[in-house]
């Protein structure tokens, strides 16, 4: 089919019924007191429920995964490698990326807003090449490809009154702190709000000059800088995806628009009210909204109603 649809991180039905978890943390209190070997402890968990949960959407029929950035806790304070359950570790992300591989389910991070590029302030480039090359690193462990077709999504993150010097100052740093690893899968998505980032903005001031794909955000689209119509932003954003590598979207609706008009427009719904326009083009689109893959499948049942192997 032309679309293939996914969800992001949390499975409320395995975390309801067998309380299967990807995201177990701590607080810096009881990192500083536990230390490493209590994070390593907690990331093996993590990633064994998370084998768990893609083996659950193969069942489903779900092809299109985002990972929770959430599976080591505190990774920014070792490294991975030095972790006392690291040869477990290995083999666990040996085996999500093998399953994932072998029933053809895409996965991707997103990491968080503080992964920001684009600032001025150097350490906080230089945190944020930290968490973007320890991204890479797992994924280099799962055995993902080193493409976009294993995505790591971020935002520029900033304008600081100048949009022209923050693009600019994100290419540079792209080029110096990032390894080759998460260079090559990097993306990065159009923003919400007026004055931040379209996708055409993006197109000039990032694709043009380093080459990385733009994730077309509908959401996003509906809120941002209003300098082109979506169809013109969708078919800009697809061109920047390589040849033989499917493009990825993301698609969500606002709270405040069909849930709560007291809540900003920025919030994601807990279902879904539109479709996501493609077109009619091969696309896979990360469904982004509260309920998961509840609102998954009732997105299939609302609006794909021919579509029935995802309907279990």
């Amino acid at each position: 089919m032309s679309i293939r649809l996914g969800y992001a991180c949390i499975n409320n039905t395995l975390q309801k019924t067998e309380k299967v978890q990807c995201n177990r943390g701590m607080i810096k209190r009881t990192f500083k007191a536990k230390g490493p070997a209590y994070a390593s402890e907690i990331a093996l968990s993590n990633i064994q429920n998370m084998f768990k949960v893609i083996a659950w959407n193969a069942a489903h029929g779900i092809e299109v995964y985002r990972m929770t950035s959430c599976l080591f806790p505190w990774q920014s304070e070792y490294e991975i490698k030095d972790l006392p359950h690291f040869r477990q570790i290995k083999k666990a992300l040996q085996a999500c990326g093998d399953y994932a591989r072998k029933v053809n389910q895409r996965l991707s991070f997103h990491p968080g807003q503080f992964c920001v590029l684009a600032s001025p302030n150097e350490q906080v480039v230089k945190n944020a090449a930290i968490e973007l090359n320890k991204h890479a690193e797992i994924m280099d462990l799962m055995g993902l490809p080193n493409t976009p077709q294993a995505k790591i999504n971020i935002h520029v993150g900033g304008a600081y009154g100048n949009h022209e010097a923050a693009l600019d100052r994100f290419c540079s740093n792209f080029e110096n702190y990032l390894t080759p690893g998460a260079k090559s899968r990097l993306t990065v998505e159009n923003d919400d709000k007026a004055n931040m980032y379209s996708t055409k903005m993006l197109y000039d001031g990032v694709h043009k000059k380093i080459g990385i794909p733009i994730v077309f955000d509908s959401h996003h689209h509906e809120l941002g800088p209003q300098d082109q119509d979506y169809h013109d932003a969708f078919y800009l954003a697809r061109s920047t995806w390589p040849d033989g590598i499917r493009q990825q979207c993301h698609h969500s609706n606002s709270k405040k628009f069909y849930e709560d008009n007291k809540v900003p427009a920025i919030s994601h719904s807990s279902w879904y009210y539109t479709p996501f326009e493609n077109f009619g083009e091969e696309v896979d689109v990360v469904l982004e909204c509260k309920q998961k893959e509840l609102a998954l499948f009732k997105y299939i049942k609302d609006f794909q109603p021919e579509i029935t192997r995802l309907a279990g």
